[in-house]
């Protein structure tokens, strides 16, 4: 059979892939919605692609029915090679949201949905969402009204990956914020595959930037188990991220502090320091043990482990401005309502004393700066009388 021939002018001039959503710009080019808005987001100078003339924007973009039309028309009588673009319709989400109601068709239905969602443009996952997937989805994560089948763990899992998939509204992420609906999170991550628990941190994540304080001081103490279970496995530098962030929206809360150091998050985000390389993740975890370190118990952690101090000290200077600054802060807190005489020798010998006063004569931020002078300063005796003290940290001591 020969190759069937597209006509040129239902390919987008940015993918070359057949158009499923045409919008036209002033210049009067067309192009696929889903590809001139990226190329809109990720360019400075807004520009026509084609034309190079200036553009005002994603305003202008004009929905080309026409040609919407003739795509359409042209894909349901050559449907075998481009159906798949076609597109998504809410009546094709409903009748699949039909089919899964019945367990023998429930995998195939879900496997399409996702293919949809994942696959599809922006516009695609809209009318997904918009025809209700959401509710739908979380019932059967949750099992709500169904019997546990013998493929409930491959139901729940696609589900979550096409919730995922789904990138939700607000509205939305806020509507999956429930008790029930978060335990199912939690076992998911403790017994799913590696690729549907990082799906659920990233989604947990999202949840969370959008959720009240009253939602988060309920938190689970499982919960933060598992979360401290996913970053000791280290599944994938995406979820690694992900967890990370999480953990320091979920920690605001002073008792949740709590339940992540039961969980024995402290020791573990002090071993992910140690083996870090990339910046963006050390200030992460920087992050997560300052907050950690605002309790009395995550401060004892971290002196309980024989590397906290010198890692955290390490890492001054070595990450970022805010990582250097929260660091700085850890030290602050031990020193201050941990600062025993063993701690503040450990501190000594270990060159935090040196480290901070290095600050003093570099260019970093002035809370910073504050907070090593302060130290200095409350335990400028211990230190001043210490025999490994350099002579040159002894005369800023004169200055204090």
């Amino acid at each position: 059979m020969a190759e069937l021939e597209v006509p040129p002018y239902f390919l987008c001039p940015i993918s070359l892939q057949i158009m499923k959503d045409p919008v036209t710009l002033s210049t009067g080019i067309t192009y696929d919605r889903d590809s001139i808005q990226r190329w809109i987001s990720s360019q400075k100078n807004l520009t026509c692609p084609v034309t190079n003339r200036p553009i005002s924007g994603a305003a202008e973009l004009t929905p080309n029915i026409t040609l919407s039309r003739l795509i359409q028309s042209w894909s349901y009588h050559n449907p075998t090679a481009y159906l798949d673009t076609l597109p998504v319709t809410t009546t094709q989400v409903l009748d699949l949201f039909h089919d899964m109601n019945c367990q023998g068709k429930r995998i195939e239905s879900l496997q399409k949905l996702r293919s949809m969602a994942s696959s599809g443009s922006d516009r695609d996952r809209r009318v997904i969402e918009a025809a209700g997937a959401c509710a739908f989805l979380e019932t059967l994560i949750i099992g709500r009204g169904f019997h546990e089948p013998a493929d409930g763990k491959r139901v729940r899992e696609l589900s979550l990956a096409i919730l995922h998939d789904l990138q939700l509204s607000k509205s939305n992420l806020k509507y999956l914020v429930n008790s029930e609906f978060l335990c199912s999170m939690t076992r998911i991550m403790r017994f799913g595959s590696n690729e549907s628990r990082t799906h659920a941190v990233i989604l947990l994540k999202s949840m969370f930037q959008v959720s009240d304080s009253d939602m988060l001081v309920s938190l689970k103490p499982d919960l933060f188990k598992e979360l401290a279970r996913i970053l000791s496995d280290q599944i994938s530098k995406k979820a690694t991220k992900a967890t990370l962030k999480l953990l320091i929206k979920a920690c605001q809360p002073g008792r949740n502090r709590t339940k992540a150091v039961e969980a024995g998050i402290v020791s573990i985000l002090i071993d992910l320091l140690l083996d870090s390389s990339e910046n963006r993740i050390s200030e992460s975890i920087i992050m997560a043990i300052e907050i950690a370190c605002q309790c009395a118990d995550g401060r004892a952690e971290l002196l309980r482990h024989s590397g906290g101090l010198a890692v955290v000290s390490k890492k001054i200077q070595r990450i970022s401005d805010v990582g250097s600054e929260r660091a700085v802060r850890i030290l602050y807190l031990v020193s201050k309502f941990s600062g025993t005489p063993a701690v503040v020798a450990e501190m000594m010998a270990i060159g935090v004393v040196e480290k901070l006063c290095s600050l003093l004569h570099v260019d970093c931020g002035a809370k910073t700066k504050e907070k090593a002078r302060e130290m200095l300063r409350v335990h400028a005796k211990a230190w001043r009388n210490a025999s490994c003290i350099p002579e040159k940290i002894d005369s800023v001591f004169t200055i204090l």
